[in-house]
């Protein structure tokens, strides 16, 4: 039964590592992996991307997209799985989960689309309201000082249900022996989150950060590369579309494999040092 499992993770996981080394080649389609020269220095596109005048900017934006992302994505996903538990109208609890989860599974062109409806400059039903009220319009969607906003916003609601469902399900585990001792000592509610429902999912709260810490240096590419525009390139652009744009669209795959070797690098290590961390609270995964 495991079987085609490792196969799987073999052929389409272990495999295409072998593609790796073209960011010291000088990767030619004709050439293939095997027949392009290697690049001279060895460090050649490695460089190029350092050396960009956009390096700082993409390294930037790209961290704190991630860390926005992380910080509150996380908390939300928490707050709505406790008040869930706690909720004990069932009617309302299956329609609030329902209802939160779902968005998960839109595409994020469709979301653009709902965040269109919503925040354009034009016509968006938000700056209607502004403009009702006598104020003058917000371009949510193209100004820097909001682009990073909508983003993050965005992606809390995308993810919020979703999120709060694995949370449920670590509460779950909880033993109920633990509730009921605290209430007959007369804990109250708000006491019985504190000192057991969230010691309770500690681990698992460390396990998700540990494993989306493995993801803060792709920020995004498909929401991103969907929501930005030239206007909001000084706080939006990040390293993946700053790649598909220089190395994939020029068909520069060589400058495109370094920089995603560089961010595997740079993920392997955040991983690494995060568990390290972890083990001190009992939550790493080896």
């Amino acid at each position: 039964m495991l079987l085609p499992l490792v196969a799987w993770y073999i052929i389409f996981k272990y495999v295409p590592m072998y593609g790796v080394i073209i960011a010291f080649k000088d990767y030619s389609i004709m050439s293939g992996i095997g027949g392009s020269d290697w690049a001279n220095p060895w460090y050649k596109h490695f460089k190029m991307f350092f050396d960009s005048p956009y390096f700082a900017q993409l390294l930037t934006n790209t961290l704190l997209i991630s860390c926005y992302k992380l910080v509150f994505t996380m908390a939300p996903s928490i707050i709505l799985a406790i008040l869930l538990n706690e909720c004990r109208n069932v009617f309302l609890k299956r329609w609030v989960q329902t209802l939160s989860y779902m968005p998960h599974f839109l595409s994020w062109v469709i979301v653009y689309g709902i965040a269109l409806a919503f925040f354009s400059e034009t016509n968006g039903l938000v700056n209607r309201w502004i403009g009702d009220l006598g104020h003058n319009t917000i371009p949510f969607l193209s100004s820097p000082d909001w682009f990073r906003s909508l983003l993050v916003g965005t992606d809390v609601w995308k993810d919020l249900g979703w999120g709060a469902i694995i949370y449920l399900a670590a509460i779950a585990g909880i033993d109920p022996s633990l509730y009921e001792a605290a209430m007959m000592d007369g804990a109250g509610r708000l006491r019985r989150i504190w000192n057991i429902t969230l010691p309770g999912i500690a681990n698992v709260i460390a396990l998700l950060l540990i494993l989306r810490l493995g993801h803060v240096m792709d920020a995004g590419f498909e929401q991103i590369y969907i929501f930005y525009n030239v206007r909001v390139y000084s706080v939006g652009d990040i390293i993946d579309t700053w790649v598909y744009r220089t190395g994939l669209e020029q068909l520069n795959f060589s400058l495109a494999a370094a920089v995603g070797l560089f961010k595997s690098v740079i993920g392997m290590v955040l991983v690494l040092s995060a568990n390290k961390l972890a083990k001190r609270w009992g939550g790493s995964i080896w």
